[in-house]
């Protein structure tokens, strides 16, 4: 009886061993390829070579490893090289660029981004769910909850614009009359 239960906990620990250098195993290869396709993004750039799709790219992998400055950037000079690009993905760099923005605390820039992402296409629930935290974030109750029904417009579903524009009704509304 003894000798299954010593097998049963090796045979558990060996499981356990196996499932972290799993995980850790498929991390460092989700990081090298990062790496690896960070690598090749700056030197086209460098070599002036760069598509507005590679500095989406590269503002992407900088925003993962909040850079959010060189993302910025980068996003930037993606909106300089759109050319001919579908208004889904202007409003994708728009919204990724309001991102970096906001991870900066730079509240009033992310608004613009957000406003470009929604103007560029109007259907993408994304942007506006983002334009509605940044307008939150700004204390602008009454647009961040007209925000949040946009999104609940194209997406009625969307649990995230549910919850939140229930609770900023419950901040916009007058108080009931009592009754006295």
């Amino acid at each position: 009886m003894d000798s299954n239960l010593v097998l049963s906990y090796i045979v558990l620990l060996i499981v356990l061993l196996s499932g972290a250098a799993f995980f850790v195993l498929r991390q460092a290869f989700k990081t090298r390829r990062m790496e690896s396709t960070m690598q090749k993004l700056q030197k086209k750039v460098s070599n002036r070579e760069a598509t507005a799709k590679d500095y989406y790219e590269l503002g992407s992998i900088y925003l993962d490893k909040r850079l959010f400055a060189q993302a910025v950037g980068q996003l930037q000079q993606a909106l300089k090289n759109r050319e001919e690009m579908e208004p889904e993905n202007v409003a994708i760099i728009y919204n990724a660029l309001g991102y970096g923005y906001v991870a900066q605390e730079q509240y009033d820039m992310a608004l613009r981004q957000y406003k470009s992402a929604v103007k560029a296409f109007p259907e993408y629930a994304t942007a506006w769910n983002n334009l509605a935290f940044a307008y939150e974030k700004k204390q602008l109750i009454s647009q961040a909850l007209e925000a949040y029904e946009n999104v609940l417009g194209i997406e009625p579903g969307n649990s995230v614009a549910k919850r939140r524009a229930g609770s900023l009704r419950k901040r916009v509304a007058p108080p009931a009359p009592s009754e006295g």
